[in-house]
């Protein structure tokens, strides 16, 4: 795998295991981390999940394990994109190529990085979501995304296909049972800090933050 996305202009640093990860990781930018679940000692969904909870790179992972049960996992502990082995070269390169190309429009591309909702102050840029009482609550890369994709049309019905496309382009109703999830963990951890619903569900069509948003 290294070899051949080398070889199509990517350039690639391989790690063996989770601490040899982390410390490329650290001293470089990298944009998109393809990782494998098993892994010796500390396993991918491990430096999956710190990953996703940072401003780190789009995440996929790459498993022998084919259960959907496995997929949904990895993908609500922040994952991108789950494929199983095994995975013909040319697929990966198609799949990174579209992780790179969906990053920067995921949530970059915006009026504004940073949203006031009900008492919320949302920071896109910094990934953090402050509640009315100052706690800080930790977010996914998914949920920020789709968070991001609710203010930005406040009030107004979002499509569930809109939503997936955050996610992956894809395997529609898998990705539209991790739409689900994720919006359920958000709606979770914000009704939590008001009394107020303010995400709302439109059966057969998709989902509504409902209240006023302002943009800084």
């Amino acid at each position: 795998m290294t070899a051949y996305l080398s070889e199509n202009g990517h350039l690639v640093h391989e790690a063996g295991d989770v601490p040899t990860a982390r410390k490329i990781l650290a001293e470089r930018a990298i944009q998109v981390a393809v990782l494998d679940v098993n892994l010796p000692g500390e396993d991918g969904l491990s430096l999956c999940r710190t990953l996703a909870g940072g401003d780190g790179p789009a995440i996929l992972m790459l498993t022998a394990q084919g259960d959907p049960i496995d997929r949904i996992l990895g993908l609500e502990l922040g994952a991108d994109d789950y494929v199983v082995k095994p995975i013909m070269p040319r697929e990966l390169l198609a799949r990174v190529k579209a992780l790179l190309r969906r990053r920067p429009a995921g949530m970059a591309v915006r009026k504004t990085s940073i949203y006031r909702f009900a008492d919320f102050r949302l920071d896109l840029a910094a990934r953090q979501l402050r509640a009315p009482n100052g706690a800080i609550l930790l977010l996914t890369r998914s949920e920020l995304a789709i968070l991001g994709a609710l203010l930005d049309r406040a009030r107004q019905v979002v499509p569930r296909e809109d939503l997936i496309a955050l996610l992956r382009s894809d395997e529609a109703d898998e990705m539209g049972r991790a739409v689900d999830l994720h919006i359920s963990r958000l709606r979770r951890k914000i009704q939590d800090q008001t009394d107020r619903e303010l995400i709302r569900t439109y059966r057969g069509v998709g989902y509504m933050l409902d209240a006023g948003v302002i943009g800084e």
